[in-house]
């Protein structure tokens, strides 16, 4: 493959989950879904199959023009001996491993393949990092290119573990604002005053918070209705579900499990929350602001510098449901203030968060890397 110019295209692999459940997967496709800079990147997507690897979403995938291929994921080791005759097939330039702990393998398998340069990018502020991990991740840190951070917040941490400053790096995420572009219809008030929240059911989101929140509004009169789009282990769901029913909530709260089709949700509510423990920079937020809807997320690395509070959102205490109440209560009781954060919101999203910002960002970072590692694309 060949770029305008008709010099050889930089060969990326991006290495990530198979499990589909977060935003890494997401970030991965989506770098790879468009030819970067002209076609000067030729990206190929490698999955580490997970138990609940789902075939339909892998062939869908490919249905987007995106090179797929999977990797087994029963054990460390095969995952990179599997991936390492991939990168001798394929022979990338650069080895994007995205996400703990697959960037651990994929760097492994990087290092055994002699790929000329590795990248390693952190999708969380928190992840399980035992002793024996995190001194695995330092150690190929040494050998890693660069190593990035989804947002600010991601980097902090980063070089709180004592990875290398001059080689960490924020590159914030991004989405698809096709589906936003034309927001015409309904306007911010003929709306639903309802709230919506979309997440996945795991330890790391804290549905339990934001269901106390909506029981004190029910006690300060009013009853707005909840939407909770997403999917997620039943150890997980089952609770909350358990909860709306201890707090008699079940008459404002639906249960929509997984769904097509966020974007005419989110737009036809007035209200995204996002009540969580931890974040990267989460992409239901940023969806949300380019919804128009007024958006509240709790007050943790990755959402605070996505949100700027009383401006384009309005960020509460974590683990707060008093503090989260008292922001729905404000924005649901005015809603001309809410259609100004609404306003600013969305107008932020597209200025600052598009899928094309990410991609070109990527796209320099990568096509340096290939150049420093002395790779050139017309040697190739």
């Amino acid at each position: 493959m060949a770029d305008e110019s008709g010099a050889q295209a930089v060969r990326v692999i991006h290495f990530v989950t198979g499990g589909f459940s977060g935003g890494a997967t997401q970030v991965a496709a989506a770098l790879c879904e468009t030819p970067n800079a002209r076609g000067a990147i030729e990206p190929l997507l490698v999955l580490r199959r997970k138990r609940h690897t789902d075939p339909r979403r892998v062939e869908a995938l490919r249905d987007r023009g995106i090179q797929v291929a999977i990797v087994p994921g029963w054990s460390h080791l095969a995952s990179i001996l599997a991936l390492v005759r991939l990168c001798r097939r394929f022979r990338p330039h650069v080895l994007v491993a995205h996400g703990f702990s697959e960037h651990l393998w994929g760097r492994y398998a990087g290092l055994l393949a002699k790929v000329p340069a590795l990248v390693q990018v952190e999708h969380n502020t928190r992840e399980r990092y035992t002793a024996f991990r995190l001194a695995q991740s330092r150690w190929l840190a040494k050998r890693t290119a660069r190593i990035v951070g989804c947002s600010e917040g991601v980097r902090a941490v980063l070089l709180a573990q004592g990875l290398p400053a001059e080689r960490c790096v924020a590159i914030s995420n991004g989405i698809r604002l096709e589906p936003f572009a034309q927001l015409t219809e309904p306007s911010f008030e003929a709306r639903s005053a309802g709230l919506v929240m979309v997440a996945r059911y795991s330890k790391q989101k804290d549905h339990a918070t934001l269901l106390h929140a909506l029981g004190l509004l029910r006690e300060r009169g009013l009853r707005p209705q909840l939407h909770l789009a997403g999917g997620g282990k039943s150890l997980h769901r089952r609770p909350v579900e358990l909860l709306a029913q201890k707090l008699g909530l079940t008459d404002q709260v639906r249960f929509l499990g997984v769904i097509e089709n966020v974007p005419a949700l989110l737009m036809s509510q007035q209200v995204c929350v996002l009540s969580t423990q931890y974040e990267g920079m989460p992409l239901a937020l940023i969806e949300g602001m380019a919804a128009g809807c007024a958006v509240v997320g709790s007050r943790v690395p990755g959402v605070q510098e996505l949100i700027r509070d009383g401006q384009d959102g309005l960020l509460v205490d974590p683990h707060s449901a008093a503090a989260l109440a008292d922001a729905l209560e404000s924005l649901l009781r005015d809603p001309v203030v809410a259609a100004r954060i609404a306003s600013a919101g969305r107008a932020r999203a597209f200025a600052e968060f598009s899928r094309e910002r990410m991609q070109n960002d990527y796209a320099s970072l990568l096509l340096t890397l290939a150049g420093e590692s002395g790779s050139s694309r017309k040697a190739s």
